[in-house]
């Protein structure tokens, strides 16, 4: 009988299609942030988190991350508000943001504030992984 590596450990059989980038995950929903954070986490990712969209201006500000996956709906300040603020910055990062609405309007309008990619929810972990893949 041949012996299967354990679960954790097929991540160390294939290349991480995210090895070394630093990616802020922001959304409100705990489970929601969990699960993205451990997929990229285990393609590589060096995962940074936020609930509210002032905490993520400020963990942005503090770790300038490579990308930043930004919910629409936030606490505090919308992520629309949140990505005007990065998109002030000299070398802003990649912003991909996800929402749960379906209206033309607001993607329209994250559009032209400047998001990479815009997906709305439920997104299949694969879809954001790829995503940032391609973007990067």
């Amino acid at each position: 009988m041949t012996e299967r590596p354990a679960t954790g450990d097929t991540a160390l059989l294939m290349d991480p299609r995210l090895q070394s980038l630093s990616i802020l995950v922001v959304d409100d929903d705990e489970d929601i942030r969990a699960s993205m954070s451990l997929a990229l986490r285990s393609e590589g990712g060096n995962i940074l988190q936020a609930a509210d969209g002032n905490e993520a201006v400020a963990m942005w500000r503090s770790h300038e991350p490579d990308v930043v996956v930004l919910d629409m709906m936030l606490p505090k300040r919308s992520g629309f508000l949140v990505l005007e603020e990065l998109q002030e910055a000299s070398e802003p990062p990649i912003v991909i943001m996800v929402t749960a609405n379906e209206g033309r309007r607001h993607e329209d309008y994250a559009h032209a504030l400047g998001v990479h990619a815009y997906l709305t929810k439920p997104i299949p972990l694969e879809t954001l992984i790829r995503t940032i893949e391609e973007l990067v």
